[in-house]
C-alpha cells in the first residue's frame, strides 16, 4: 500500500508538471528521493510514467497526428509548407542516438537530486538567453518550420536526456533561439513528445526486463493511469499558459526550486 501512494503521488506530479519548462522528471526524483522511492525499478517507473501524461497531448493534437498518418500513408513524405513525418524524423533522431550511445551513464549518473538541481538551474540560464536573444521570427506555426530547424530543436532536445533539463524548455527555447514564435515551438515540442516518450519507454523497459517485476509493471500502469487523469485535466490550460508567459518567469521557479531542495536535500 505504501509503495501505491508513492507511485500515485508521483503520478499526480507528472501530469502536473509535465507540460510546463519546469522539468517534470526532475519533480519525480527529487520528490522520489524524499518519498524513498528510489532505485532501479523506481528510476524506470520516472521514465515510463511520462507515457501518461504525454497520451494527454495524443488526445489534445489527435486531428494533427491523423493528418500526418494520412499523408504517410499516402507516402506524401516531403509535403512543403505543411508540417510532416521528416520534421518529426529530423526532431526525434538526435536524442534517440545520444540515448543508445549514453543510456548507461544517463541513468547511472545523472538520476539523482545533484545532477538534477544543476541541470535545473542550468536549463533556467537556457531559458533566459532564449528569451533575451535577439531574434527574427521566421516561422509563427508549426507548418512554417523549417527541416533545419525542425533538426536544431532535435539537437536541443538532447539536453533533455540530463533530467532536470526539461525536454519542453530546452526545446521551446531552442525553437526560439533559432527563429520560430513561442506558439510554433510550444506546439511543435508538443507534437513529437508523443513518439519520443513512447519510443524512451519502449527502450526503458526493454532494458530494465530482467530488474523488473510484475507487482513493478502493475504499479507503473497506476502510476500512468494517475498522471494521464491529472494531464488531462491540466492540459489545455498549462498549454496555454506556457504558451503566454515568458520563459524567464518559469526559469525564476526553476532557481528557486534548486534552491529549495539543495536547503532539504543536499545541505
Amino acid at each position: 500500500m505504501e509503495e501505491l501512494i508513492k507511485v500515485i503521488i508521483l503520478g499526480i506530479i507528472e501530469g502536473l508538471t509535465e507540460f510546463l519548462p519546469v522539468s517534470s522528471t526532475g519533480h519525480m526524483i527529487l520528490a522520489g528521493h524524499l518519498l524513498g522511492y528510489e532505485g532501479g525499478a523506481a528510476d524506470s517507473f520516472k521514465i515510463v510514467v511520462q507515457l501518461g501524461a504525454v497520451l494527454a497531448v495524443f488526445v489534445l493534437y489527435f486531428r494533427r497526428y491523423m493528418d500526418i498518418l494520412k499523408d504517410m500513408v499516402r507516402l506524401k513524405l516531403n509535403v512543403p509548407n505543411k508540417l510532416n513525418v521528416i520534421h518529426m524524423i529530423l526532431a526525434m533522431l538526435p536524442a534517440l542516438i545520444v540515448y543508445l550511445i549514453f543510456k548507461d551513464f544517463i541513468k547511472n549518473d545523472l538520476f539523482g537530486p545533484g545532477p538534477v538541481l544543476i541541470s535545473l538551474a542550468a536549463g533556467g540560464v537556457l531559458m533566459i538567453v532564449a528569451e533575451l536573444a535577439k531574434r527574427r521570427v521566421t516561422s509563427e506555426n508549426t507548418d512554417d518550420i523549417t527541416y533545419g530547424q525542425a533538426l536544431g530543436i532535435g539537437l536541443f532536445q538532447c539536453l533533455a536526456l540530463w533530467p532536470g533539463f526539461s525536454r519542453s524548455g530546452s526545446t521551446i527555447s531552442g525553437g526560439m533561439l533559432l527563429g520560430t514564435s513561442r506558439k510554433a515551438a510550444a506546439d511543435f515540442t508538443f507534437i513529437i513528445s508523443v513518439p519520443v516518450m513512447l519510443g524512451a519507454t519502449v527502450l526503458d523497459l526493454y532494458d530494465s526486463r530482467d530488474l523488473l517485476t510484475k507487482d513493478d509493471l502493475v504499479l507503473f500502469l497506476i502510476g500512468g493511469a494517475a498522471s494521464f487523469i491529472v494531464a488531462m485535466l491540466a492540459v489545455v490550460t498549462f498549454l496555454n499558459l506556457i504558451k503566454r508567459l515568458r520563459l524567464t518567469w518559469f526559469a525564476l521557479y526553476r532557481f528557486a526550486l534548486a534552491g529549495l531542495f539543495y536547503w532539504i536535500v543536499m545541505a
